[in-house]
């Protein structure tokens, strides 16, 4: 059973979700390391930013909150990170490579919608060796897992 309530236009559940480290702790520490790993060849503040577009696609309240806190950390720009969302408008804003790294994440974020392009792909190979771009690739399939956890678990933004 449910228990819902509304307030200021917004409903919030009653309904406790699980924690998936604390349930599921051998399948966490295997999703760490593969996050850990696929890190490994791309610049940090590259990462970051692939992560925050994906986040923002899946609607993942909880790790947005987390890579733009961790972007800002790493000394990037309030202006920068304001224009993600808004990445293909903002030319000014961000590099050829991070346009093409932000374009490939949003095709494989929305596989569904029309695969990913051939031309995403090569635009992102231009810009990355094959190292680089297996990694960026791998990048994404761990953020959108991770934002999968957080959103299916009902993570609170802040919290840890």
């Amino acid at each position: 059973m449910t228990n819902t309530t509304q307030t200021a236009g917004t409903e919030t559940s009653a309904v406790r979700r699980l924690d998936f480290a604390r349930t599921a702790p051998k399948a966490f520490r295997a999703l760490l390391a593969f996050d850990s790993a696929v890190r490994e060849h791309l610049d940090p503040a590259l990462v970051e930013l692939v992560q925050i577009r994906a986040s923002q696609l899946n609607h993942c309240a909880y790790c947005l909150h987390m890579h733009t806190a961790d972007a800002r950390k790493r000394g990037e720009s309030d202006e920068r990170l304001d224009m993600v969302a808004a990445w293909r408008e903002a030319r000014g804003f961000f590099t050829e490579r991070e346009r093409a790294a932000l374009a490939l994440t949003e095709a494989v974020t929305r596989l569904a919608d029309q695969g990913v392009p051939d031309e995403e792909y090569a635009r992102a190979a231009e810009h990355f060796d094959d190292t680089e771009l297996a990694g960026l690739l791998t990048l994404t399939f761990a953020i959108n897992t991770w934002n999968r956890i957080a959103v299916s678990t009902g993570k609170t933004p802040g919290s840890d």
